[in-house]
């Protein structure tokens, strides 16, 4: 590793630092205000999305001011050194309003070749998940472990996770499912922290559709720097998101990848 990637990932742990500290005292509060983004659905944002991505913003507007930066809450601000901040302060505001732990906070790092530095953060039980070229750790309330993935190589002994049971259109629910048929165990509801367990060596298989390129390059290089997989349902590259699938082992990844990509695109 470089100097160069030190510093980042000295910058992306206080992005996560201050992002902890501005959203935290606004989980499990009674009275949160909570607005809808979208007209036709439910994707809400709080106070403490905007404040987070504000907070983060204007520390790499200090230490990055060259770099551009793609937030969740307030678009894409253009830079002119070729790397872009890709920051989703809250991922799973659901999750967050409900009062679960499944939230989290996603700092990504890309030159437009793909996500070369990620970070997962869960603010409340204090864990955080870092991957970069040569370093993929945990640290947490006790202490700081190496991330691996799981050597699982079939279906049938594979846990799947998802965040919403309905995965996306009715092709995408149908490929998800002829998959989950086939694992041992699925469950939903994870948003970000299914990836984090993946590359924690928990569990064995995330498949989502709909996501965007916020919601995923945390997640992607997090979990390529723990021996992980992850890709689209056509085994392209899902750093802009759309379909994903993520997987502890090549041959886990083939499997469900040669069940997925039966699915009609469009």
């Amino acid at each position: 590793m470089t100097s160069d990637v030190y510093t980042d990932l000295a910058l992306a742990d206080l992005l996560a630092d201050t992002a902890r500290e501005v959203i935290l005292p606004h989980f499990r509060q009674s009275g949160l205000k909570t607005l809808n983004k979208d007209a036709s659905g439910f994707d809400p944002v709080t106070i403490a999305d905007r404040a987070a991505e504000t907070a983060m913003r204007d520390l790499l507007a200090i230490h990055r001011p060259d770099d551009g930066i793609w937030g969740e809450e307030f678009g894409i601000t253009q830079g002119n050194s070729g790397r872009q901040w890709v920051l989703d302060p809250i991922d799973g505001t659901r999750a967050f309003i409900s009062g679960t732990t499944t939230w989290g906070v996603l700092i990504a790092l890309t030159d437009g070749n793909g996500p070369s530095l990620g970070v997962i953060d869960q603010p409340y039980t204090r864990e955080r998940f870092i991957g970069a070229p040569g370093i993929a750790r945990m640290i947490g309330p006790f202490g700081t472990v190496d991330l691996a993935t799981k050597q699982t190589g079939t279906l049938d002994r594979a846990i799947l996770f998802s965040t919403f049971p309905e995965v996306g259109t009715t092709a995408e629910r149908a490929g998800f499912e002829s998959v989950a048929a086939q694992v041992m165990l699925t469950r939903f509801g994870m948003d970000c922290y299914a990836y984090a367990l993946l590359a924690a060596g928990q569990i064995d298989l995330v498949i989502e559709a709909g996501l965007n390129a916020y919601d995923i390059q945390a997640p992607i290089a997090v979990i390529q720097a723990a021996g992980g997989i992850v890709t689209d349902w056509q085994g392209r590259p899902a750093d802009q998101g759309g379909r994903v699938l993520a997987a502890a082992t090549p041959a886990l990844h083939a499997a469900a990848l040669a069940i997925l990509r039966q699915t009609p695109e469009g």
